[in-house]
């Protein structure tokens, strides 16, 4: 199934037909009708909201609602915004926050709640804030969560955090504020691990990728031998450390290098499904690791499928994912991307965030494949999704098998004292969609969302007449966590799942005709 959401109202465009009256500024400068500076990627509309912080240390922009705000009904506010690096001092998180408040008091901050978001310099982005299901805080933590509040009517937004007297210049555009409602497959059975727990990598999961290509280098100005040792590619105590290391002279294939590495191919390859990679990634300019998956058809002498006679298909057609790639000269900062006929190698699919701790902590990046669109997260935390409006084969090639790889390359820009560096992987975990994820019968008459949950499940009636008489939750030793039989012709419902232990659940509705749908869905 694919993710839905209903119109987006946009509140305000900044093209004169928006429905906000008074934007103000909180020790702030702001202009609403400024051309925009960058019309590029996202966004090439004519006017946005200039919001400049010279200095003011709780600097915000906001706006009124002329009701208090029905979060259940409408749980979302969306932006697009772009900061560009140029107009920042200090060292101030790079990041914006949304915040509601109720604006009738006289110290309405008293009873904000609000989301962070990381942000990306220089480009356009659009980011989500969805008070039902993202993290949050509220200042008072005797609050109830933001979803169960009637008192909101102030919405602000703030760049680069408050309690500080740096600057900042941001340009914000298409404010807009919606329900969010997923229906998105449930990527809940692991169907292909490698937790690493053996005394070496297992060879029936892994392929040692070692065949120079033609030239005798590898691609991107690569200048690393990537060999089959166990020095470049070894697991103790649970950890696949794929290890780059300067070695002079190091010859192979009758080839000279000065770096070796590991890059590895999984004998596993999949359609559709979530993988997880949780690691820590090396150090230094001129590293290059990655974690990856191109199409099992690619033509790619030494690849571990090409050598089993899939090779049909030359790269970029034969599509590549890029879950994660982390270059040492931009120490903390994350992409992910992707290469098609449509546009690959300095390609504008693209998108990152910011990791303070890449290098000195483990961190899931993840990455969910549907057949409509890819999103791309590190922690949870989504930082970019691909799902080009028009899928064809220059676009999307992503419905035939793909197979994973990690690797570590060296770039020119080495420094002459880098020894060795490792990306450590503590597991690679792939998911797909069992059978129970679907209803039963192939009736699709509910609708259940968001899945995964973290607060509140809704439950929607669609394509039916009928009435619910029995609604009830089973963990998966069948014991049932919630009941209900006095629904009759109520079409939504909302339940505070809030107390309920993370895992997974089976959901059955019983109509008044005697059949019923099964869904299954997990609670984080």
């Amino acid at each position: 199934m694919a993710c839905n959401t209903n119109a987006q109202n946009v509140l305000d465009d900044f093209e004169g037909s928006g429905g906000i009256t008074t934007w103000y500024g909180d020790n702030c400068l702001v202009n609403t009708n400024r051309n925009n500076p960058y019309p590029q990627g996202i966004n090439t509309s004519n006017k946005v909201l200039e919001y400049f912080d010279n200095g003011g240390q709780y600097a915000n922009v906001r706006f009124d609602m002329s009701t208090n705000l029905d979060l259940i009904t409408k749980n979302s506010f969306s932006i697009k915004i772009y900061v560009p690096s140029s107009d920042i001092t200090g060292s101030q998180p790079n990041q914006v926050s949304l915040k509601l408040q109720d604006g009738s008091l006289a110290e309405p901050w008293i009873t904000q709640t609000e989301i962070i978001k990381p942000i990306v310099l220089n480009q356009w982005q659009e980011l989500t804030f969805d008070f039902e299901n993202d993290p949050f805080m509220n200042l008072d933590g005797s609050s109830p969560a933001p979803l169960f509040r009637t008192d909101f009517n102030r919405v602000l937004i703030q760049v680069n955090g408050e309690n500080n007297n740096d600057n900042v210049r941001a340009y914000i555009d298409d404010v807009s504020h919606y329900d969010t409602v997923i229906d998105d497959p449930i990527f809940d059975t692991l169907v292909w691990s490698d937790e690493f727990d053996g005394a070496s990598l297992d060879a029936s999961k892994w392929w040692r990728q070692t065949q120079l290509p033609p030239g005798g280098s590898w691609y991107n100005g690569e200048i690393q031998h990537y060999t089959n040792r166990d020095v470049n590619s070894s697991v103790n105590n649970g950890i696949l450390s794929i290890n780059a290391i300067k070695e002079l002279g190091y010859t192979d294939q009758g080839y000279s290098k000065d770096y070796t590495s590991a890059r590895l191919n999984s004998k596993f390859a999949f359609t559709y499904g979530k993988v997880e990679v949780r690691a820590k990634l090396p150090t230094g300019p001129g590293t290059w690791p990655a974690i990856w998956m191109l199409g099992k058809n690619i033509n790619e002498d030494g690849a571990y499928w090409d050598n089993q006679g899939y090779d049909t298909t030359g790269w970029p057609a034969c599509g590549e994912i890029d879950i994660m790639e982390h270059w040492g000269t931009n120490q903390n900062f994350i992409q992910s991307a992707m290469h098609t006929p449509s546009s690959f190698g300095n390609t504008d699919n693209k998108g990152g965030q910011v990791i303070p701790t890449v290098s000195n902590g483990f961190h899931v990046y993840s990455v969910e494949w549907t057949p409509e669109k890819m999103v791309f997260r590190v922690d949870g935390v989504k930082h970019y999704e691909y799902n080009p409006a028009i899928k064809n084969a220059s676009t999307w090639p992503f419905d035939e098998e793909q197979y994973l790889l990690l690797n570590v390359a060296i770039l020119p820009e080495i420094h002459s004292n880098f020894t060795s560096s490792a990306m450590d992987i503590d597991y690679v975990r792939v998911y797909q969609q069992s059978t129970l994820s679907n209803h039963e019968n192939g009736l699709d008459r509910v609708s259940i969302y968001p899945n995964p949950v973290r607060n509140v499940l809704n439950l929607k009636l669609k394509n039916t007449s009928l009435a619910i008489s029995n609604l009830s939750i089973t963990d998966l030793n069948g014991r049932i966590v919630y009941e209900n039989n006095t629904y009759n012709a109520i079409q939504n419902m909302r339940y505070n799942l809030s107390a309920l232990q993370s895992g997974v659940y089976i959901t059955q509705v019983s109509f008044s005709n005697g059949t019923k749908e099964t869904h299954k869905f997990i609670k984080q």
